[in-house]
């Protein structure tokens, strides 16, 4: 399909560092793998969800793995009012420098987290060969149209392009919710 990409909705998630595994589900534990998902070596995991509090609620979450060097909460903006978090800003994956912090309690224990709760930005994971073959560059940013009974244009759309990635666009719940994007859904990228 020309111009075409599977449209994915990743739902609220963490991702934790190598200490915060052992905080929370107790030494020498490790994430197991559930199932693998569309990322090459990204992984939901087996273990038992994790709980985040907020200053005004609480919120259960799947973990994905692998671990990486720092904590990082990716929420919707429904999920962060629940949480009674401000200011959660709209970021790429990674970058978490000034983001709020909240705390996490796992099967075994709890850490108070400083910073790390983002809205992830809505982007399309793609291959060099992929980025070539749309005539797309690394950190461009596109359109993205998704036909449906509620038919929406995504605009500020940023392409990731990296040879360990399978071609995907991620969007959060709640633009799944406001775009109508269930079950199978491609987007038709427009420069």
């Amino acid at each position: 399909m020309a111009n075409k990409v599977l449209v994915e909705t990743s739902a609220r998630h963490i991702h934790l560092t190598e200490d915060a595994v052992k905080a929370l589900y107790g030494e020498g534990a490790e994430l197991i793998v559930k199932k693998m998902l569309s990322q090459p070596g990204q992984f939901a995991t087996a273990n038992d969800k994790i709980t985040l509090v907020g200053p005004k609620g609480t919120l259960a979450v799947s973990v994905l793995g692998p671990t990486r060097k720092a904590n990082q909460v990716e929420l919707s903006y429904t999920d962060a009012r629940v949480l009674g978090l401000k200011n959660v800003p709209v970021r790429e994956s990674g970058d978490v420098e000034n983001t709020p912090g909240l705390k996490m309690v796992g099967p075994v224990g709890e850490i108070e987290i400083d910073a790390g709760a983002i809205i992830a930005k809505r982007h399309i994971h793609m291959t060099p060969a992929d980025a070539e073959a749309f005539g797309i560059e690394d950190k461009q940013i596109v359109k993205v149209k998704i036909e449906s009974e509620r038919t929406t244009i995504f605009d500020d759309v940023v392409c990731r392009v990296h040879p360990n990635f399978a071609l995907a666009m991620h969007i959060d719940t709640d633009e799944c919710n406001a775009a109508g994007a269930f079950g199978e859904v491609y987007g038709e990228i427009i420069l």
